[in-house]
Order: structure tokens, then sequence, then C-alpha cells
């Protein structure tokens, strides 16, 4: 299968604004690489053809503008075989793990060895809705597992009736590991039906078919008429702190909210946001690199 990669220059100064641009978009086909030695940056996304490449192309260029991200002249196509695309991306997804799940892309699926008693999800690199690797989808992974571990919960667990949400399940990695630990009853919803697609398509490469029930919602219809033991929302700060309350409200007594895709300069406005509507539940936050993750706990 042949796709094409396009390919657009920014000015070097810019990496964590385009950055930023791509995390709010929620769109991961795109992804921005930097080479600090000889100071330069590059917006580059694969797609499926020269029309959707340059149709994906229009809707980001001006959110780049308005960010005052520079574009240092027109993107550049080319077409890009299924193979070369893997090899180039070699560079730049390796396999990781946290505790006892490891999500690891299938060119290693051959020679990766998995412990006995642990998980592994295995990532499609032409998947255009992510692979994990960004650092708040790495937040809420480990959250994710540390729940699993104080709930007690794992795939041999046939008494599991612990429910998870995942609000905008993007590719799906976090409700399909929720899957892997053990957790029975996950939906995730995103209001692209793209992404929705993708998870699917994501399930059944893992051979996770009706582990988790994907559907198209946003936070009100999403949420509506459901409530979480564990419930992940990485989305972006603004859109976690107009909706604190649909995000509360679908939490189980007892229960915990993990939220991430938010900067670590954004942490403080999001804590006083949830914790305006929700006072007396405990909090706590972590930093990775520019980014940062927030989980309240809901007193049973």
């Amino acid at each position: 299968m042949s796709l094409i990669e396009i390919k657009a220059e920014i000015a070097s100064n810019a990496v964590e604004a385009a950055d930023t641009v791509l995390l709010e978009l929620g769109v991961e086909g795109w992804s921005v690489y930097e080479d600090s030695i000889a100071r330069q940056a590059w917006v580059l996304g694969v797609f499926t053809d020269a029309e959707a490449a340059a149709a994906r192309w229009a809707e980001l260029a001006p959110l780049l503008t308005a960010a005052e991200v520079t574009v240092l002249g027109a993107p550049v196509s080319r077409a890009l075989a299924d193979q070369d695309w893997k090899e180039s991306y070699k560079a730049h997804f390796k396999a990781w793990q946290f505790g006892r799940l490891h999500w690891v892309p299938e060119w290693e699926r051959v020679n990766y060895r998995v412990p006995e008693g642990d998980a592994v999800l295995w990532l499609d690199p032409g998947m255009a809705f992510g692979t994990g690797n960004h650092e708040s989808t790495r937040l809420c992974c480990e959250r994710l597992v540390a729940c699993a571990e104080r709930l007690g919960v794992n795939a041999k667990s046939a008494e599991n009736k612990l429910r998870v949400i995942d609000a905008g399940c993007g590719s799906g990695i976090l409700a399909l590991s929720a899957a892997l630990l053990g957790f029975a009853d996950i939906v995730g919803f995103d209001n692209d039906p793209e992404a929705v697609r993708i998870s699917q398509e994501n399930a059944a490469f893992n051979r996770l078919e009706g582990r988790v029930q994907f559907y198209v919602g946003d936070l009100v219809s999403g949420l509506a008429g459901r409530a979480g033991d564990v419930v992940l929302a990485n989305i972006q700060a603004d859109v976690l702190q107009r909706f604190a309350r649909e995000l509360t409200g679908a939490v189980a007594p007892g229960g915990t909210l993990v939220l991430s895709g938010i900067l670590a300069i954004e942490q403080r406005k999001v804590i006083d946001a949830f914790s305006a509507v929700e006072p007396k539940w405990r909090v706590e936050s972590r930093v990775l690199g520019e980014w940062c993750d927030v989980q309240l706990q809901r007193p049973a």
C-alpha cells in the first residue's frame, strides 16, 4: 500500500506551539519533528492519498498561522510505500512499558518477549490517530495501570464488574489497555466518527473485538446516563474545564477521574476548575516533560 507524506518546515522556535496546535486539534495524523543540531523543525503527516493530504493541510495551515507558527514555504508531498513509512517511523516510535502492560509497535511482534502475566497492546503506525507515545497519553496509561493494581483488577478475575469510560478515545489506546488489564465493562467515545472507526480497527488488530463498546459522542451525549469507576479524558485543558461538571458527574462513588492533555503551565487552572465543582475530592497531579495530568478521587 502506498501512502502520501506531506511535510512543511516551520520556524525552529515554534515547535512547542505547533505541538500544542496538534493536540488541541485532536488530529494525531500529524507529528512535529525537530533537528536540534541543525535548528530545523517540520510538521509531517501521512495520509491515504494526495487528496486527503491536501485537505488535511488546508485545515491545519490556518490553525498554525493563528498560533503564530511560521511555516517556511509550501509543504512538500511525496508517495511513500508502506514499508518505507514503517521504516522511517521506527526512529520515532519505540516500545514502552509500565507495570504489567506493554505498548509495542507491530514490527516487533516476532522478537518482543512479553513476561508471563503481562499483557501487550500492539500498535500499527499506519493508524492515523496515534500510538500512545505522547506524554499526555503515557500519563493516562500509567494512571490506568495504577488504578488496576489498586483495585485488584486482572484478566483472570471473573467477578470484576468495574466500569471504564474513555472520553475522547482517539485511537482507542486507553480503552483497549483497560481491556487488557482485565476491566470488564468498557466504553470509549469520540466526537469524530473517524476516530471511532480507527478505534474499532485497533481493537480488531489486537483481537479485542467486542471487549470495548466504541461510539460517536461528545462530552454531553457520550457521558449521558453513564457512570464509571475509572473515567479517562485525554483531551485539552480548556475543554476539560468547560465540561468539568459533566466529567465529574460520570464518576461513580469511590471512583477515579483521570485528566490529561494538559500543559504543565495549565495545571493550576485545571485543578482549580474541578475543585470548584467538587471541592471534597482528593486531587493529585504529575508532570512529564511539558505536560501534566490531574487525578481526582471521588469519596465513597
